[in-house]
């Protein structure tokens, strides 16, 4: 395909997208513009990533850091924001802390506290999410609900890192039913946590739903959304 066809394409695919994030958003008493989209551009190049910002997502989410570097030293990103959104090991957190607007998958009191550090060092405010692991799926990274509290009380201490709301990841086998109560479930998390007010947590942004299920996430509450394949098509 060359650059115009799948500049164009990308097009109608966020035309398409964009159309569906409204009518869910309006069944919640919200509009589209209320709604985050990131796209996942994971294995993307930066041409695509430079076509899909032209034609109207919000954000790119990456998921390997050497992606990352690489795309920026490509200059992919201008003109959007870039969250880093996989699994984040510790010893990469250098590379990724001031590389990023926001960072969607903290996981771990460990990586929270290397992420400050390095913010420390480099003289800047970190902004994040805690990935909640509300399936409590073994296969997933991420808090577990009941433990969440105590996350926090621990992360209003790390001065250089601001937390900016919840990330979850449903179970794969999750079927439509489950995956809508677990949707639920996560907001009445994120609602309860926003009541408490803590110092240093803002709870902004509730990252929940992909490609297969952002309509849902969104009917349940969800007001930032990472899609991968209904923008660019299946991985090969």
């Amino acid at each position: 395909m060359c650059i115009q066809d799948n500049a164009s394409k990308l097009s109608d695919n966020v035309s398409k997208l964009r159309a569906e994030i409204e009518r869910a958003a309006r069944l919640t008493g919200r509009s589209g513009a209320d709604i985050t989209l990131v796209a996942a551009t994971k294995t993307q190049s930066a041409e695509t990533v430079r076509a899909a910002i032209l034609a109207g997502v919000d954000a790119c989410g990456e998921n390997r850091v050497q992606e990352l570097t690489e795309k920026q030293a490509a200059g992919a990103y201008v003109g959007a924001s870039v969250h880093f959104i996989g699994h984040l090991q510790t010893n990469k957190v250098r590379k990724v802390v001031g590389a990023v607007d926001l960072i969607q998958s903290v996981d771990s009191l460990s990586l929270l506290g290397a992420i400050d550090r390095v913010a420390g060092e480099l003289q800047l405010v970190q902004d994040v999410l805690i990935q909640v692991n509300i399936g409590e799926d073994p296969d997933k990274f991420g808090v577990h609900a009941p433990e969440l509290r105590k996350f926090l009380d621990q992360a209003v201490h790390n001065r250089n890192i601001r937390v900016r709301g919840l990330m979850t990841m449903l179970p794969l086998e999750a079927d439509p039913a489950e995956t809508r109560d677990l949707f639920a479930r996560m907001y009445n998390v994120f609602v309860d946590i926003r009541r408490e007010m803590y110092n240093n947590v803002a709870m902004d942004f509730l990252s929940m739903g992909m490609s297969g299920d952002f309509f849902d996430a969104i009917s349940e509450g969800a007001n930032m959304i990472r899609v991968g394949s209904t923008l660019f098509g299946n991985r090969e």
